[in-house]
């Protein structure tokens, strides 16, 4: 009889035990499953560094050095698919025309996101659409200028120490690639719409908006970016 008391405490224990092990190997499971789900779902999924080497290299070669733009850019990915962008950047210009001249430089910058054409998987490689807004403010001189009016005719007239903000949008495409590791390349296509068209009174419109490039109603840019990815 003892014993088979002894036998059925044993077998209590054994099954205790058992069923404490089978309790801890199933939230084991459910922790690594829900771990493996937020991973799968999670919102923050890095941030690039982006250089531009595209538009100085360009406007070098076209303009000789007269016109220099340089910007770079930040972006992050979420949910594997959206790039919320900022990109910052400087610009100058001095260029001479039918005895003419201007001469302006000031800082700009970009807001927008991207969307990944290509949803599934992880890789890094993908074709990107998106917007932006941009916007400039630049300090200007344009000396030489000939002006005509109604009561003086035509003359020439300097004007100095011009200030200027300028707003635009923006459509972009284009793609990025994971070279190695961190380090990944891209370029953008830009479509440009300018918004601020009109002139304050006594104003003179700048020749250049940096930017965007030469004052026009539509623009287009090329960026080809470096980038690394933290």
């Amino acid at each position: 009889m003892q014993v088979w008391r002894l036998l059925r405490k044993k077998i209590c224990v054994f099954t205790c035990m058992n069923r404490w092990w089978l309790i801890l190997l199933l939230c084991g499971l459910s922790l690594c499953a829900s771990a493996r789900e937020y991973a799968d779902t999670a919102i923050y999924q890095g941030l690039s560094v982006k250089l531009d080497i595209a538009m100085p290299i360009l406007e070098s070669v076209r303009f000789a050095g007269k016109v220099q733009s340089y910007e770079a850019a930040v972006n992050v990915r979420l949910a594997k698919r959206f790039y919320p962008t900022i990109e910052m950047g400087y610009a100058l210009a001095d260029r001479s025309a039918d005895g003419g001249a201007y001469k302006g430089n000031g800082g700009f910058g970009r807001v927008g996101v991207d969307m990944a054409m290509i949803k599934k998987g992880e890789s890094e490689n993908n074709m990107l659409v998106g917007v932006r807004l941009g916007g400039a403010y630049q300090g200007y001189d344009m000396t030489n200028v000939l002006v005509h009016g109604e009561y003086w005719g035509e003359r020439v007239q300097d004007f100095c120490d011009q200030k200027r903000f300028d707003c635009w949008g923006e459509i972009v495409a284009g793609c990025q690639v994971q070279v190695y590791k961190g380090f990944q390349m891209g370029w953008y296509v830009r479509m440009k719409l300018l918004f601020t068209r009109n002139a304050k009174d006594g104003e003179v419109m700048p020749y250049y908006v940096p930017g965007l490039g030469f004052r026009n109603d539509f623009n287009w840019g090329l960026n080809y970016y470096l980038a690394y990815k933290f």
